[in-house]
C-alpha cells in the first residue's frame, strides 16, 4: 500500500526548512528552491502545499506561533495559581523574548516576517490581529487609568529587546533587568508592585 502523508506534517516540514533559510541566511534567501534543498524534498512538493512565498511565510509564522504559545503557557503554569499581575506579566514577556537557541531561531523568523510585511499590507492582517490581542490582554493586567497606552508601551519595550538579543547587543541578564526595571516603574506608580523575581543567568 502507498504510504499515508500527513499533509500538516509535510507543510510543517517544509516551513521548518523554511525557517532554518530565514534565519541563517536572510528573508532574501527564501526562494522555492533554496526550501526545497533544505527540506530535502522537490521544489514541485513544494509548490504542491504552498503556492505562494505569502503562503510560506505565513505558515512559518503560524509554527513560531504556536512555539511561542507553549512556551508562554509552560512559562506561566510554572508560577501555580492565581499569581499576581505583575509576574504573570513578566513570566509571559520572558517566554517571548529570544533568550536561547531555539527562540533566537524564532525570533528572527518573526522579525524578517514583520520586515516582509512593511510593503506587503494584505500580508500583515494575522499581525495586526495577534497584536490587539496581545494588546487587550496585557492591558486588562496593567493598573492605571491609561492601561491600553501602557501596554502598547511594555510590548514596544519587549519587541525592541527581542532585536537588541537577536542583534547581539544585549545579553539575556541585560534585557530581564531591562524588563524588570520597567515593570518596576508601572506598577511601583500605583503601590502593586508584588514580588519581583530574580534575574537567572540564561
Amino acid at each position: 500500500m502507498p504510504k499515508k502523508v500527513d499533509p500538516r506534517q509535510r507543510r510543517t516540514l517544509i516551513a521548518d526548512a523554511l525557517m532554518r533559510v530565514a534565519a541563517q541566511q536572510g528573508l532574501e534567501a527564501v526562494s522555492l528552491r533554496h526550501v526545497a534543498a533544505a527540506a530535502g524534498v522537490s521544489a514541485g512538493m513544494v509548490q504542491h502545499y504552498f503556492r505562494t512565498k505569502d503562503e510560506m511565510m505565513a505558515f512559518a509564522l503560524s509554527v513560531v506561533r504556536d512555539r511561542s504559545q507553549a512556551r508562554v503557557t509552560d512559562a506561566v503554569a510554572a508560577l501555580g495559581d492565581r499569581p499576581a499581575p505583575r509576574q504573570l506579566l513578566r513570566a509571559m514577556i520572558a517566554a517571548l523574548l529570544p533568550l536561547d537557541e531555539q527562540s533566537r531561531d524564532d525570533g528572527r523568523v518573526a522579525l524578517a516576517f514583520l520586515a516582509y510585511t512593511a510593503v506587503r499590507p494584505e500580508a500583515a492582517a494575522t499581525l495586526r490581529k495577534d497584536n490587539r490581542q496581545l494588546v487587550d490582554f496585557v492591558a486588562g493586567l496593567l493598573p492605571g487609568p491609561d492601561a491600553d497606552a501602557a501596554a502598547a508601551g511594555l510590548l514596544a519595550l519587549m519587541e525592541g529587546l527581542g532585536v537588541h538579543l537577536l542583534g547581539g547587543n544585549y545579553t539575556p541578564q541585560q534585557a530581564l533587568r531591562a524588563l524588570d526595571h520597567h515593570l518596576d516603574l508601572i506598577f511601583e506608580a500605583t503601590g502593586g508592585a508584588g514580588e519581583r523575581p530574580p534575574v537567572t543567568p540564561t
